[in-house]
């Protein structure tokens, strides 16, 4: 990887030098389909790139980018040059460039199978082969030879030939066709990383939006083996909305023409802006019953996608250090996007339980940044799509909301679009304009919050009168500091709301005050609630207006304790929920009190978003957070807790089918095992309870990993379910089982091979590591520090950050692992700065659970 590497250095001095007038790439694919595999080396495709491109200085040099198994032949302005000479597997040298050129670059490319540049994806279900692109941040030189970095924008003509009978899309519209070769028609200036073909014998849906003289061809498509499952006319709906939306907020039409959305196999993300070509995970297609959670991400993220068109497509970072200034605002405009136009009108709970739940564990990591970060290359740009440059960006956006006004805000956006449109820009350009429309101070702002790490703590200090009024309500603002990193400032300026609740006759608390303040130091009086009654709960942040930790006064806690589940509004509770999360993975809470929060009140929760993610973070505390001794009885009590609920919950309930999920994911004695057996061989039933194929794998999981079905069953079940998804399910399986002989299978197919590709690899991790399998996981701890240098020298980036964060002995946690992961970083200064950012990642993770389990343990 190193010498696949772009300096933050080297594309500015090549920005400087060169302009790039337009692309001709062409594509001969039709190999995809050979029977054939090649006697060596990987399968490859031809293609033909034409650039057309000037320099600022006559005869200086410079270089393209091509990742590429063969050069066939360069030429620059008409001069052959020796591809042996000048293509090192990475770069093309141009030397004594004219002030305008002509790049030839004929060369063999690799398809993929990690999902990086040209992904070649075959069907187990009927043989069909299936491709799609995916460059971000640098892999379009996988498939042609061009500049890759995102200042060098330009448009681009493709012509792809393509097997007989597939579909082919790119960016641009179809212009033209014969026999099996299509032309696209040119797009305007865009990056290299958002270009963009899709091409196989795709399920195609298509619509049309119109709005006034505006009209938008619409498509949707995916897999033919998922064609039954697929609810194009849903995705067409928040589709439409999005652009009613966003045409009325933003005030400019979009610019790139028709607008398909294409889900596909084996995807590492969650989807991709490509203009005119969105590019989505094909798990957004649902083959069995899921809750509304499940249908509002996917629309989360349509409207994520479709907002880039504007900040990302439209208007492009220079650089990636300023890469939140596309994904901050997207992720924003998701959420913001689904509470204005579609059914989703509750996404901000979902905001405040989920995305924020990434960025404050992002934030409080050794490796946490600003959100305009210092990307020094293109492995530093790999690393920092993370919770601080989406989801904490997304926050400090909602708090800018608060502080400047929704509507200077958008008027921000909109002159910005229109001083910026095909163009590249800074963060300065931003603050620039929203201080034009708002007239507030912008830079001191930045400072505070785009220009600093870390996030800062609220707790309220409520001091009351004998007659039971408050005399005063403080705000107290602190911030930790984190090694390596200055702490935030104490005087970040928050606007806030605070609530105080009361406890009703019926167990329900209700907000009875509410006052807005900003709070700007380590201590602010909230004067707006002085002589109001006592409260029995106070909620800093309340409606969620900044980005911060917040803490409970004593009274409050043992409200929550108590009474959690009768907390009304929705928002409200989801704060609370995350609250007593923080205080648990900060060791300021035993793990059992979190569980038994979750067992007391969890069976209460309307929003079946904030339930799930409720779910996920009790199996967490029990794995990492609970003290050992104390592992197995949280375990039984959980699952013993899950079944009551399951039994409980409203039959054929979106609720009880995440109820009976956690309880599988959970099961912990042989009668779980039995009942969940039961309900696979229709021999146990639960009223309401459809065990469709997706819930029967939820379920085979963990009788797998506790040895209660072998090989022969999972063989069955995929007979049963021969399909991608049956395939990935199965490998998970297989994995998990308890055996040292299958685990010294799963770590040689992912470490010692690359024969998987990057869906079946994550797979393969999955499956390995199960929390009840401590000991036979311990053979790899020393293993894994020996092979992992050589695994990120040797893999693609992705496959890398697969092994290296996904194979971690976290299940060792001893201070013998803190030990070994420091002995490690030390006897490798020089370690890819990204290898050593994961490695140090994992590690700080791991000494935060053992401070938790000491914690629990302290307790008794």
């Amino acid at each position: 990887m190193p010498g696949e590497n772009l300096s933050r250095d080297e594309a500015r001095e090549r920005a400087e030098l060169l302009s790039v007038d337009g692309y001709e790439v062409v594509l001969d694919l039709r190999s995809a389909v050979d029977e054939a595999e090649p006697a060596e080396g990987p399968r490859t495709f031809r293609s033909v790139t034409t650039v057309r491109f000037r320099a600022a200085v006559p005869g200086a040099s410079s270089f393209a980018d091509l990742i590429a198994p063969s050069v066939n032949s360069v030429t620059l302005n008409g001069r052959a040059l020796d591809p042996a000479a000048v293509f090192d597997g990475a770069r093309i040298a141009l030397e004594a460039l004219a002030a305008e050129n002509v790049l030839v670059v004929d060369a063999n490319c690799a398809y993929s199978r990690t999902g990086e540049g040209m992904h070649r994806f075959v069907d187990p279900e009927d043989g069909e082969v299936y491709l799609y692109t995916q460059y971000e941040p640098a892999d379009a030189r996988r498939v042609y030879a061009n500049f890759e970095q995102p200042d060098l924008k330009a448009p681009y003509r493709f012509e792809v030939t393509a097997p007989e009978g597939w579909h082919v899309w790119s960016n641009g519209a179809e212009e033209s066709r014969e026999g099996q070769t299509r032309r696209f028609a040119e797009t305007a200036p865009i990056s290299t990383y958002i270009t963009c073909v899709v091409a196989g014998p795709y399920h195609y849906v298509t619509d049309t939006y119109t709005r006034g003289d505006l009209t938008i061809p619409l498509g949707a498509m995916c897999r033919k083996g998922l064609a039954k499952h697929f609810d194009a006319d849903d995705v067409f709906l928040v589709t439409k909305q999005g652009f009613d939306l966003f045409h009325e907020i933003f005030d400019y039409p979009y610019p790139f023409g028709k607008y398909d959305q294409a889900f596909v196999p084996e995807y590492n993300l969650g989807a991709m802006e490509n203009p005119g070509m969105v590019t989505f995970r094909e798990e957004y297609i649902f083959r069995g019953k899921v809750t509304q959670a499940s249908y509002e991400r996917r629309a989360n993220v349509i409207l994520h996608e479709m907002a880039h068109m504007w900040f990302g497509d439209l208007v492009t970072m220079k650089w990636w250090d300023d890469l939140w200034l596309k994904e901050s605002f997207a992720d924003f405009m998701g959420s913001f996007g689904l509470v204005e136009a579609t059914r989703f009108d509750q996404a901000w709970v979902t905001f405040a339980n989920s995305r924020k739940a990434w960025a404050y564990r992002a934030d409080q990591l050794p490796s946490t940044h600003p959100i305009t970060a210092d990307i020094r290359d293109l492995e530093d740009a790999k690393l920092n799509f993370d919770g601080i440059t989406y989801a904490k960006g997304a926050a400090v956006l909602k708090q800018l909301v608060a502080y400047v006004g929704r509507e200077a805000f958008l008027e921000g956006a909109r002159r910005y679009f229109k001083a910026h449109a095909y163009g590249n820009t800074t963060l300065d350009d931003l603050l620039s304009v929203l201080g034009e429309v708002s007239g507030r101070d912008m830079t001191a702002w930045s400072r505070a919050w785009l220009q600093t790490a870390g996030v800062n703590t609220l707790t309220p200090v409520v001091t009351c009168d004998a007659g039971g009024h408050v005399t005063e309500l403080a705000v107290l603002q602190e911030a930790d500091a984190l090694p390596g990193q200055p702490a935030p400032s104490q005087g970040r300026p928050h606007r806030i709301a605070v609530g105080l609740y009361r406890l009703e006759t019926d167990g329900g608390l209700v907000r009875y005050a509410r006052a807005e303040a900003d709070v700007a130091g380590a201590r602010t009086v909230v004067t707006g609630l002085a002589g109001a009654e006592r409260p029995d709960l106070v909620l800093v942040n309340d409606e969620d207006l900044t980005y911060c930790k917040i803490r409970f006064d004593e009274g409050s806690l043992a409200t929550l304790r108590s009474h959690l589940g009768g907390l009304a509004d929705p928002l409200a509770r989801a704060l609370c929920w995350s609250a007593l999360w923080n205080l648990t993975r900060d060791g300021l809470m035993p793990a059992r009190d979190f569980l038994a929060l979750l067992l007391a009140h969890a069976g209460r929760e309307t929003d079946v978003g904030v339930l799930q993610m409720l779910h996920a973070q009790a199996l967490g505390a029990v794995a990492h957070y609970t003290a050992p001794e104390r592992r197995e009885r949280s375990g039984r009590e959980l699952a013993a807790g899950a079944l009551r609920e399951l039994r409980l919950a409203e039959p054929g309930s979106e609720h009880q089918l995440t109820w009976a999920r956690f309880f599988a994911a959970g099961a912990a004695t042989e009668g779980d095992h039995q009942l969940l057996l039961g309900l696979l061989d229709g021999s146990a039933r639960i009223d309401g309870l459809e065990v469709d194929q997706e819930l029967r794998w939820d379920f085979l999981l963990p009788l797998a990993a506790h040895g209660a079905v072998d090989e022969g069953v999972l063989a069955a079940e995929l007979a049963r379910d021969d399909t991608a998804s049956g395939k990935q399910h199965q490998v998970r399986c297989l994995a998990a089982r308890p055996s040292a002989a299958v685990k010294d299978q799963a770590w040689a197919a992912t470490v010692e091979s690359d024969a998987l590709s990057n869906a079946l690899v994550e797979a393969t991790i999955g499956g390995m590591q199960q929390s009840s399998q401590r000991d036979l996981l311990a053979a790899y701890a020393d293993r894994y520090f020996e092979v992992i240098e050589r695994v990120w020298a040797e893999r693609s980036i992705q496959i890398g950050i697969h092994v290296v964060k996904g194979l971690y002995p976290a299940l060792q946690d001893s201070p013998a692992t803190v030990e070994a992961t420091d002995a490690w970083l030390s006897a490798h200064p020089d370690a890819a700065p990204a290898l050593r950012r994961l490695v140090l990642e994992s590690r700080d993770d791991l000494a935060r659970a053992l401070r938790a389990q000491a914690c629990d343990a302290a307790a008794g």
